[in-house]
């Protein structure tokens, strides 16, 4: 599957754009046929990029040129996504067959979408969802069909000002997901969409907006990947999720893109009173990666679990985890993080647990594990937590082993071969996030841990 997903597909462009000014700003602009409001936060954010400096924490990402980033491409003959899979070029349906996504949506998906760098090519939802008055659309058609929506929550949990690579997806993005719930619909199938970066040097920017308002639930999911080219590639998403009252939301992801990829994504979401949100996640690929999905728990009684599993091999630095703030009164949160490092990968853990005064009686349980399978592997627990109220009460537990030498001796001793064996124990120590996941999903972190657990003991 890894080698499948490596390998970059024969398709022409219409529009390519490389490199980053406000000439460039402009034309995605126009090429997405925006009103003028938008144009303004673009260039505003072009102007806030310029202005803000780089991390100054987590893994060396200095070598990326911007000069050098495709930041747009639209692919040849696409004015409008299709809504029939018959519809979409046979390169590009061929490689969404293989990932399993039409066969999803004929199963058990709600709705599913498909975007080729910066363009969605495929978006569809059942029509019995859409007669309860649930959307599910591309970001840059909701923009144009729903734009008071859009206007209202664009960017508002995730400010231009935030930091670098926010300002830079605020000037450049393109494309992601549009999800309105209404008041007291329950959608108990999944959403999904798929984003595929293909371009030598690409950039992918997608954008995802999804609003729950009060009694309500919504379930979506989206997978990730790129081929790999040699060259440095970015990928700087945008998701924002406001859930209203007595609701709930669960957002899960599978990020898997090429070891030149930068991963430098932000998630977000704001919790209403009796509300719970849940985030699950998975991360493989990339190169480096710099990914804290946030809960803000403003409403009284709300919850959120964080759930992640990720996997760091030769080249690759990982550095995520969760940040949770806690506004409302009687609020809880679980962090739940477990990694594998091998050949050299290194995992860090890195959080914010913040308790206001306002929160009493507020819950946190942070839980970090890690597997080091050898000697050069190395990870990190950089955890935060800011308690302002007495009544908080707050556990932070972190381990790292190497694999139990009983568990793999058991196994060997019964005729399972030492890799197979480790690549059993490995899939049984992630399995608590992996459970969480799509099957499709699922199985292929578990094939791809398989794959990566091949040679690595012994």
């Amino acid at each position: 599957m890894q080698n499948y997903i490596d390998i970059p597909e024969d398709i022409k462009y219409a529009v390519m754009l490389k490199g980053l000014d406000e000439n460039v700003v402009k034309r995605i602009s126009l090429e997405n046929n925006e009103p003028e409001w938008m144009l303004n936060h673009r260039l505003d954010s072009l102007k806030k990029f310029q202005q803000i400096h780089m991390p100054n924490f987590g893994p060396d990402i200095s070598d990326l040129n911007f000069d050098e980033i495709m930041f747009f491409a639209k692919p040849e003959a696409l004015e409008k996504y299709a809504t029939d899979w018959e519809d979409v070029s046979p390169e590009i349906k061929e490689k969404f067959e293989r990932l399993g996504i039409p066969e999803a949506e004929r199963q058990y998906l709600a709705g599913a979408g498909g975007q080729y760098d910066s363009s969605m090519v495929y978006h569809k939802m059942k029509e019995k969802w859409e007669k309860k008055g649930i959307i599910f659309e591309d970001m840059n058609e909701a923009l144009h069909h729903h734009e008071e929506l859009v206007k209202k929550y664009f960017m508002n949990l995730i400010p231009n000002t935030d930091h670098k690579f926010a300002a830079l997806h605020g000037a450049v993005w393109s494309g992601g997901t549009f999800i309105y719930v209404p008041e007291g619909v329950k959608l108990d199938e999944p959403l999904q969409a798929y984003f595929r970066m293909n371009t030598m040097g690409g950039g992918q920017f997608e954008h995802t907006l999804i609003i729950v308002e009060d009694n309500a639930q919504c379930n979506y999911i989206e997978g990730c990947s790129a081929p790999k080219f040699n060259s440095r590639a970015l990928h700087a998403g945008c998701v924002e999720i406001y859930v209203g009252n007595n609701s709930t939301m669960r957002y899960s992801s599978v990020e898997n893109w090429s070891i030149d990829t930068y991963n430098l994504n932000t998630k977000r979401a704001t919790v209403g009173e009796n509300s719970f949100m849940e985030w699950v996640g998975g991360n493989l690929g990339s190169g480096k990666t710099m990914l804290y999905p946030m809960s803000i728990l403003k409403g009284d009684n709300s919850k959120a679990e964080h759930l992640s599993a990720v996997f760091a091999s030769q080249g690759q630095t990982h550095d995520t985890g969760s940040k949770v703030l806690h506004i409302g009164k009687n609020t809880s949160s679980q962090i739940t993080s477990k990694s594998v490092c091998k050949d050299g990968g290194q995992a860090n853990y890195r959080g914010i647990v913040k308790i206001l005064p306002s929160a009493e009686n507020a819950v946190n349980q942070t839980e970090c594990d890690t597997i080091l399978v050898d000697g050069e592997s190395g990870s990190d627990t950089i955890p935060v937590i800011e308690a302002s109220n007495a009544d908080s009460t707050v556990a932070h537990e972190a381990s790292s082993g190497k694999i139990d030498e009983t568990v793999l001796f058991y196994l060997t001793s019964r005729g399972v071969p030492e890799d197979k064996a480790a690549g059993m124990v490995v899939n049984g120590f992630v399995s608590p996030i992996v459970k969480k996941l799509p099957l499709e999903y699922a199985g292929e972190l578990n094939k791809l841990i398989d794959m990566e657990m091949e040679g690595s003991v012994g």
